[in-house]
C-alpha cells in the first residue's frame, strides 16, 4: 500500500518533465514558456495539484444511498458471527461498532482483518464470541470527516495500515470507505490531470 501511495504522488514529477520534453522537442522557445507555468507551483504542491477538490463526501456520493451508514454497524454484544455475516451480505470488510445501549456511541471497528486474527487463527467460536471482545477500540479508531481530502486520506490509511475508514459528522457516522474507493478516486483525477495537460500541450504547441 505505502508503495503505491509513493508512486501515485511521484508520478506528478514524470508528468511534468514529460511535458517539458515534448515542448522542447516541438519548439525550444516555447520551453520558458512552459516552465514557468508548472514552476507557478512548488514541486511538493504539483502532485497534490489535480487532487485537491475531491473530498470523502464526493466517494460518498458516487456511492448512493446505500453509504448512508444505515447498516454500516454492529454492537458490542452481537456475535462475530452475526457481525461477518453482515459483512458478506453487504459486501463490505468492516462494520463500525457502536455501544448496546440507547446513545449507541461508537465504541470501535471490526474488519476482516479482527475476524481472521482473533477467530480464525486462534481458534475461538464465531457464534459464542462478542463482537466487543476482539473490535479494534475506540481509542485507535481513525475517523475522516466528509471535508477531508481524497489525499490525506489515504496517507492517513497508508500510514496506519488500514483499509477501512469510517467518516464522522457533527451528526455521528454517516457512512464508511475503504482503501479502493480511495484508490479508485485518485485514479480518476489522475486521468482527468492528465487530459488537462494534454490539452495545454496542444495549446502550447500551437
Amino acid at each position: 500500500m505505502q508503495g503505491g501511495m509513493r508512486s501515485f504522488l511521484s508520478h506528478g514529477n514524470v508528468i511534468r518533465n514529460a511535458v517539458l520534453q515534448r515542448v522542447r522537442m516541438v519548439n525550444p522557445l516555447l520551453q520558458t514558456i512552459a516552465s514557468s507555468r508548472f514552476e507557478s507551483v512548488t514541486p511538493a504542491r504539483i502532485e497534490e495539484h489535480g487532487f485537491e477538490s475531491t473530498t470523502i463526501s464526493d466517494i460518498l456520493n458516487d456511492k448512493g444511498k446505500g453509504a448512508d451508514g444505515s447498516w454500516l454497524w454492529c454492537t458490542t454484544d452481537d456475535t462475530v458471527y452475526d457481525a461477518v455475516k453482515s459483512m458478506t451480505q453487504n459486501n463490505v470488510g468492516a462494520l463500525v461498532v457502536v455501544k448496546s445501549d440507547a446513545n449507541k456511541a461508537i465504541t470501535g471497528i471490526i474488519t476482516e482483518r479482527d475476524y481472521l486474527r482473533k477467530i480464525i487463527v486462534q481458534g475461538r467460536s464465531s457464534k459464542s464470541t462478542k463482537v466487543g471482545d476482539i473490535m479494534t477500540e475506540e481509542n485507535k479508531l481513525i475517523t475522516v470527516t466528509p471535508d477531508t481530502k481524497v489525499l490525506q486520506a489515504m496517507q492517513l490509511m497508508t500510514d496506519n495500515r488500514i483499509r477501512h475508514i469510517p467518516v464522522i459528522d457533527e451528526k455521528g457516522m454517516i457512512g464508511m470507505v475503504s482503501i479502493g474507493d480511495v484508490v479508485r478516486a485518485v485514479v480518476r483525477e489522475h486521468r482527468q490531470e492528465v487530459e488537462r495537460l494534454n490539452a495545454f500541450i496542444q495549446v502550447v504547441i500551437r
